[in-house]
């Protein structure tokens, strides 16, 4: 597909996936970034509590770290870096918050019913590198449990929903954990995104037309 019949695509999805309301314990509205065309997806885990309000995901505290990571690796600003990555979940809804604090995880049933719009944005998009934030976005994409320590800071390789993709894991941008501004985290973060800013698919995305 051409980059306007991809966008078209996409619109398209948003709009059926602006109306799912297949998860009763999940706290809409659903959250999604615009469809953008473009070789690099980057895979989040669920919106929090004020994505909702903002209608974008990453758009409180830890999306600022975030961006602030891609800031300093690509030279890019936040504007910048959502009008040339896609940016999707793991789920489009906050979960509500968890009985010990914290943002509650998706149940797999949530998880599975999500995935089916994620399996037709591969299809849309056919990202050729997937950059994915959290352990749960790494579990979903790598099909296994890994420590952090064993996968930041590499690059693998994968079958993900009928594509092969490289696969840049990153730790969760949120403040509650210090892994990314402890050692070795500090250091495994800072390869990764070296990687990232070194990718082909990256540096496509940087300079295709907005």
């Amino acid at each position: 597909m051409s980059f306007g019949e991809t966008r078209r695509a996409l619109r398209l999805l948003h709009d059926e996936l602006d109306a799912c309301a297949a998860c009763p314990k999940m706290i809409g509205p659903v959250v999604h970034g615009p469809p953008v065309a473009s070789p690099v997806l980057l895979l989040g885990q669920a919106p929090g509590p004020r994505e909702g309000s903002f209608g974008r995901p990453f758009a409180w505290t830890a999306g600022r770290t975030m961006f602030r990571w891609f800031e300093d690796a690509l030279g890019v600003d936040e504007e910048t870096f959502r009008a040339r990555v896609y940016i999707a979940a793991v789920a489009r809804c906050f979960p509500g918050k968890a009985s010990g604090g914290g943002d509650r995880r998706p149940d797999a049933d949530e998880i599975a019913r999500c995935e089916k719009w994620l399996v037709r944005e591969v299809t849309i998009v056919q990202p050729d590198l997937v950059v994915a934030v959290g352990t749960l976005a790494i579990e979903r994409v790598l099909g296994a449990k890994m420590p952090l320590v064993d996968v930041v800071g590499g690059m693998r390789r994968a079958r993900w929903h009928g594509r092969d993709v490289d696969v840049l894991p990153l730790p969760h941008p949120s403040g509650a954990s210090p892994w990314p501004r402890v050692e070795p985290g500090k250091s495994l973060l800072s390869k990764a995104l070296g990687r990232l800013a070194r990718h082909p698919a990256m540096r496509r995305a940087l300079e295709a037309e907005a």
